[in-house]
């Protein structure tokens, strides 16, 4: 059945319909707004049950078509490859805002793909991918407790804007994805340029009001094309059983998570998991095929547990008060061999982060579907699997490590000096060694760390902290500052902030409660700001400013202008010359079209002898200036003399000395240094020099600095054909 619904929004019809494309899906709609055209398909397969999951198998795959933007991919295959940065980001976006609205229990393999078929290059298509993945799932008979809509905001010229145009953002204080159900907020993800608690906050729910038609639309299409709902009825242990588990074992549970040590508290919880599994399959023979029905059920024991233990005391399961902060250490300079390096622990997580200098070759290109460009500062996040005590077969980067490794930069990039300030490519690396929660902000923290250690120039410290929240109602809850993975786990909310000691720079927040309320909102960032500064104190304390030297193992880039014209002497013919000195010197070299040249090589003479290669190559040579040069070439009339790479005048034979020569070779032979003075620079680019203008004058004589036959009522003496005078004075006819 064919439908649609549209509505004006910011300054574009945004319109989603529905039985025009892709129609064996289980629900497919297509998105536009303005040239932006996506694609959403969900579909569930009955017949593959995964009742032993513990998770909603679902799967989003977000894929940006380079045709969109009529472009051809580059590369040997000239095809889509394997996800860019953006795409994943945008499938972890869509995952983190729609998962919770599945039913519990939903254990069917579910897949939600966006195709982005057209692009205008200026709007943020994983937010209208967003949008459509809710509208797919709610026209579909899948079990989904929508509709959830997302909107981008900007804040441009000090007014908040939906839905910035990307050219804009440059200017925009801060870039907010925000996604909501009726309920309240369920995600928000993005950074900003050091912004106040009170602006984050303003932005947030701001969006959230924008974003309401956005659900309007997609409940209108629901009613008109929507198709019944399944009747689902998740297979759940007996009510009986499940209350016995929780009414028999909280002593035994508060006991085992009450264990500070995260190893020992796992272990605890491993054996108590596996002494009621025992006790409930030997009560209940039935269960013994699926006591995959009991996980569950001991879940909820284990969030119960901890929550009432929280609400009764206040104190959390390791013993901290809810705003305190677990002990932190921070090493700078630790490894020998590194242009900057730190240790970062917080508790039981661990990071090491260290910061490498590059040069212009040393930039990221990053190819989108609508623009190419080229990054001098990236952050790559791992996260193996040792650092949380188990095994895995795959050790490169997931959806998991992107996402978190991108957060971290976003974090750190407004800090970041400006290449005309550092010229240096900026790599910075976070091998996560232990995990106990918010890795993220220990990486956070450590690249902070690391730069200054690395003698990067930034003003001030970057932390991040990640605040819970355990919510009975909207007038109970407490905020948890720093939270734990078991707080994670057993919390309605994983609140990640990252700034300076007063400004905020990145969020990201997920919710796993029905919405979240401006008061909790408000607290948290509140909460979040001390915590910041506590950390920022020690990390202080560890290193306050960046240091003065950069490592003896860095790259020194030495930062010289010349003019635009002069590029050309600076290259050479087919990069004959440019080759030359870069084979010579040793050093790396890069040519900006402003004249800018930007010389590289951890060798400071190499540095040296490039710097003053180039000079001489784009030098202008100055009348009445002295020069010391090499003979390159001798004639009759004269010798040519190489005043500076690729630079070369004629010393001719009357300029040789006060006396009369009769031949060059009396005076001087090739390779000979010989100074000299510029005495005329012609109209054809020739020039005159004299090696007799820096003499002594013979007693009683004065000193000529005039060129050779200038003065014409003096004769023509030297100035015949056969020594070089006349008007090819440059050399032979």
């Amino acid at each position: 059945m064919y439908a649609k619904t549209s509505i004006n929004f910011g300054t574009r019809e945004f319109s989603i319909e529905t039985g025009a494309a892709a129609r064996q899906a289980d629900g497919s709609v297509i998105v536009r707004y303005g040239d932006n055209i996506i694609l959403v398909t969900i579909v569930a397969e009955q017949d593959k049950r995964r009742e032993e999951l513990d998770m909603v198998p679902l799967t989003v795959n977000y894929q940006e078509k380079f045709y969109a933007s009529g472009k051809i991919p580059g590369g040997f295959f000239k095809r889509e490859g394997r996800p860019t940065e953006t795409e994943t980001l945008n499938c972890r976006v869509i995952d983190r805002s729609i998962r919770p609205m599945f039913q519990k229990g939903w254990c069917f393999e579910t897949q939600v793909i966006a195709t982005v078929l057209s692009i205008d290059g200026e709007t943020h298509s994983g937010m209208l991918a967003l949008n459509g993945a809710s509208a797919a799932l709610e026209i579909s008979e899948i079990p989904f407790s929508g509709p959830v809509a997302a909107v981008q905001v900007g804040k441009i010229d000090g007014q908040l804007v939906i839905n910035p145009k990307k050219s804009d953002l440059d200017k925009s204080e801060l870039d907010l994805v925000v996604a909501g159900n009726w309920n309240g907020i369920l995600m928000v993800e993005g950074g900003a340029k050091m912004v106040s608690e009170d602006q984050i906050l303003e932005a947030v729910f701001f969006g959230y009001e924008q974003l309401k038609p956005l659900l309007e639309i997609q409940e209108r299409l629901r009613k008109e094309a929507g198709k019944p709902k399944l009747n689902f009825e998740p297979v759940t242990l007996e009510g009986g059983i499940r209350k016995s588990i929780l009414e028999k074992y909280p002593a035994q549970m508060l006991k085992a998570l009450n264990i500070p040590v995260k190893c020992d508290r796992r272990n605890a919880l491993r054996v108590l998991r596996a002494q009621i599994l025992e006790d409930t399959v030997k009560d209940h023979p039935e269960l013994a095929e699926k006591q995959h029905l009991v996980r569950p059920a001991v879940d909820a024991l284990e969030r119960e547990t901890m929550r009432k233990h929280l609400f009764e005391t206040q104190v959390r399961i390791d013993g901290r008060r809810l705003d305190q902060v677990r002990p932190i250490k921070c090493e700078i300079g630790f490894l020998p061999r590194t242009h900057g390096s730190a240790l970062f622990t917080r508790g039981e997580t661990q990071a090491i982060v260290v910061t490498t200098l590059g040069t212009r070759d040393d930039e990221r290109k990053i190819e989108h579907v609508d623009e190419e460009f080229y990054k001098s500062f990236y952050l790559h996040y791992n996260f193996p699997p040792f650092s949380v005590g188990e095994t895995s077969g795959r050790l490169g980067p997931g959806r998991r490590e992107i996402g978190h490794g991108v957060l971290a930069e976003r974090s750190l990039v407004r800090v970041i000096p400006g290449h005309q300030d550092f010229p240096y490519t900026i790599r910075i690396v976070s091998d996560i060694l232990e995990s106990n929660g918010s890795s993220s902000m220990a990486t956070v923290c450590g690249g902070s760390l690391a730069l200054m250690d690395a003698g990067v120039p930034i003003k001030e410290h970057i932390a991040g902290i990640a605040m819970g929240l355990v919510k009975e109602s909207e007038e109970k809850f407490y905020i948890l500052s720093d939270i734990m993975g078991d707080e994670d786990h057993c919390g309605d909310m994983d609140f990640k902030v990252a700034g300076t000691y007063d400004a905020v720079t990145a969020v990201q927040m997920d919710i796993k409660t029905t919405g979240i309320s401006k008061d909790i909102l408000s607290k948290a960032l509140e909460q979040a700001k001390q915590g910041r500064k506590s950390i920022i104190d020690i990390m202080k304390a560890a290193i306050a400013q960046p240091r003065a030297e950069l490592s003896p193992y860095a790259p020194r880039i030495v930062t010289i202008k010349i003019p635009v014209e002069k590029i050309k002497d600076v290259i050479g013919p087919g990069g004959k010359m440019i080759r030359e000195i870069v084979e010579k010197t040793g050093a790396t070299i890069d040519v900006e079209d402003d004249g800018t040249i930007n010389i590289a090589s951890v060798n400071g003479e190499s540095n040296l002898k490039a710097v003053e290669w180039i000079k001489n190559l784009t030098r202008s040579v100055e009348v009445g200036e002295v020069y010391k040069g090499i003979v390159r070439r001798i004639a009759d009339y004269g010798a040519f003399v190489e005043i500076f790479p690729g630079t070369t005048g004629l010393l001719h034979i009357s300029q040789l000395a006060h006396r009369r020569v009769n031949a060059v070779r009396d005076i001087m032979n090739e390779g000979d240094e010989v100074e000299v003075k510029c005495l005329a620079l012609e109209d054809n680019g020739k020039i005159s020099l004299s090696r007799k203008a820096l003499l002594p004058a013979p007693e009683g004589e004065e000193q000529s600095d005039r060129p050779p036959y200038q003065d014409r009522n003096r004769g023509d003496r030297g100035g015949g054909p056969n020594r070089g005078g006349g008007p090819d004075r440059g050399g032979p006819r």
